[in-house]
């Protein structure tokens, strides 16, 4: 049996990257790490009027009503540009709404504060009392203009509420391609509650990976080209034994990434019981290799790949903090054996 995407999920990753190659360059990323605001709305803009927020929306809340693997396609290509996008937030309040649409449609746009669900610090962590929501969650996406906010408790329910009773405060990450935020809630109302199910979890785990793997393809991509024209001894890098193995050892270990994202996404789509294993040991594999590669890919830029002039350090960072985003790869293989019943 052949498994491959369909010729309209090849033209949706294949035009989105037409988008982003023009409005995600690598002078408009350092303009957005430093914080222009005029670079953040441009490459919003694009994003918009390519649709991209309305791709997972069911059809009744006037979206496409796309699945898990298209969302994964998409977050692949905004990782490969690294480019700052709150579909990764629409898309999850999609999959937590599933049973209950009405509030995603129109102007809507979600923030997402579910860190708790994988992890917790002192100090941090939301409570539910009688309907309100009260506390911090931290590392908030999105919340940059935000009209709802999906919340995790410390109990792991799911919440919405509305983002104009939440109080945000940037949090300073590694990852300057992305904004996070501490979100502070004071007895706020609860809109709606939703299922944090397996799926939920899963399928922010998953595409997390799907992030990492366009990021490493791009650090790839990028090792490959510069050893094709940088010059030692009188001949170009690529020639070179020990270099020709780092390029095929990194594409070897990413490869196996992408069929193992294609499968999980596939098998949550159809409702496989087998789907939230796959997408947990996606995100464990995902987040190893992509810092093997990540590493490695600096390595054939030798002392280039430090340096501001070739922004490899942009890719390096975002894998960084993608690897620990829902959870490390320790706790996703942990799930993964607890889905399996290996663990108590």
């Amino acid at each position: 049996m052949e498994f491959a995407l369909s010729e309209d999920q090849r033209m949706l990753q294949d035009s989105l990257k037409g988008v982003l190659s023009q409005s995600a360059s690598l002078d408009q990323i350092r303009k957005i790490a430093v914080g222009d605001a005029g670079a953040v709305r441009a490459l919003e803009a694009a994003l918009e009027d390519f649709g991209l927020a309305s791709l997972l929306l069911p059809e009744a809340a006037g979206g496409l009503g796309l699945g898990l693997l298209d969302a994964c396609l998409v977050q692949e290509a905004l990782g490969y540009h690294i480019a700052p996008s709150r579909f990764l937030a629409s898309a999850l309040a999609a999959v937590a709404l599933a049973d209950n649409p009405g509030l995603l449609g129109g102007d809507a746009k979600f923030a997402l504060a579910v860190t708790e669900m994988a992890s917790r610090r002192d100090g941090a962590g939301l409570s539910l009392k009688a309907g309100k929501l009260s506390g911090t969650a931290l590392l908030a996406i999105s919340a940059e203009e935000a009209t709802h906010l999906l919340a995790a408790d410390a109990k792991g329910g799911l919440h919405v509420v509305d983002a104009a009773g939440a109080k945000a405060a940037p949090m300073q990450t590694i990852d300057r391609t992305r904004t996070f935020h501490a979100v502070t809630l004071s007895g706020v109302k609860v809109l709606s509650t939703a299922k944090a199910n397996d799926r939920f979890l899963a399928a922010a785990r998953l595409l997390a990976a799907a992030d990492t793997l366009g990021a490493a393809q791009a650090m790839i991509d990028k090792a490959v080209a510069y050893a094709a024209e940088r010059q030692q001894f009188g001949r170009v890098i690529g020639s070179f034994q020990a270099v020709k193995h780092m390029c095929a050892e990194m594409a070897a270990k990413l490869e196996p990434g992408r069929a193992l994202i294609w499968h999980a996404a596939h098998a949550l789509d159809i409702g496989d019981a087998e789907g939230p294993v796959m997408a947990n040991l996606a995100k464990a594999y995902l987040a190893e290799a992509g810092t093997f590669i990540a590493r490695t890919a600096t390595e054939v830029h030798g002392g280039m790949g430090f340096t501001d002039l070739v922004g490899l350090h942009y890719w390096f960072k975002r894998i960084g903090v993608n690897r620990q985003l829902f959870g490390s790869p320790e706790q996703a293989r942990q799930t993964a054996a607890q889905l399996q019943g290996l663990v108590a």
